[in-house]
């Protein structure tokens, strides 16, 4: 199991960097950038194409192959998740990472997107495995471009604090960055996880040219009107937003209620 200790020095850190959106997209290239400013020893292994919304899933029935494009450089013919398993059991099983890194994400990773986002399930394996994992994402407006001036900016103080702060097992940490000029970001939130109001996705409808139909997944967000310690409502208030996310997903105070529920009713053998 690797040490989640972080290295008193940070250019001893070697950085594994991972993104959904594609080996060639501009958020991995500014994000080896800004790692750049602490390190040298970066590993570059994402997927040849884009592929968000992909979550936590990996390729169970087709081949996943890898093309080398240069040095500590490869581009991975599978999931995001894919890519993890391929640097740390394979490409770098000789030299493994101290951190993991996914993004930077075209779009934002807020609220329910944790259960969608492929660069979230990056961030899971890498924490599954037992490394320090963090994933980031800049937010834009649908038919935008991405600013990642905003990331440019507050991406190194960030990365600065979670590459030697201490780490909990069993944890990521989600970094939203706002879609606001660098000079209008209002500071920088601890946040947890918020929630938007149902409905996000939805299938949009069509006819092909044989009249049958197909659906497109469709997506509006309605954020609502968020509490100010969550991480839409830090976006809100053109912050960024840190979250601290956990692997367990057991609903501890459900569980109690379900234990004392099944105690009551439960017949004896």
């Amino acid at each position: 199991m690797p040490s989640l200790i972080a290295p008193t020095d940070l250019s001893k850190h070697r950085v594994l960097l991972v993104n959904d959106d594609g080996v060639h997209a501009k958020g991995i290239q500014l994000l080896e950038e800004l790692v750049r400013q602490f390190t040298d020893d970066i590993w570059v292994v994402a997927p040849d194409e884009e592929k968000s919304g992909t979550s936590h899933s990996i390729s169970l029935s087709t081949p996943v192959r890898v093309r080398k494009l240069s040095d500590r450089h490869y581009a991975v013919k599978g999931t995001p998740t894919d890519c993890v398993l391929i640097a740390i059991w394979e490409l770098m099983q000789d030299c493994p990472p101290t951190v993991i890194i996914s993004g930077i994400n075209h779009g934002e990773n807020l609220a329910e997107d944790i259960t969608y986002s492929g660069t979230a399930g990056i961030a899971m394996e890498g924490t599954l495995l037992g490394y320090r994992s963090i994933a980031m994402s800049q937010v834009y407006r649908l038919g935008e471009p991405s600013r990642l001036d905003t990331a440019r900016k507050f991406g190194p103080p960030v990365l600065r604090q979670l590459l030697s702060c201490p780490w909990e097992a069993g944890t990521f940490v989600n970094v939203n960055f706002p879609n606001e000029a660098p000079e209008n970001v209002s500071g920088i939130r601890i946040t947890r996880q918020g929630q938007r109001l149902p409905g996000t996705f939805r299938p949009i409808g069509g006819l092909d040219g044989k009249k049958s139909p197909y659906y497109w997944i469709g997506f509006a967000y309605d954020p609502g009107d968020p509490p100010n310690d969550t991480d839409l409502g830090a976006i809100r208030d053109k912050a960024v937003s840190i979250t601290p996310m956990q692997m367990d997903l057991t609903a501890f105070q459900f569980s109690c209620q379900l234990k004392t529920l099944f105690d009551e009713t439960a017949i004896a053998p």
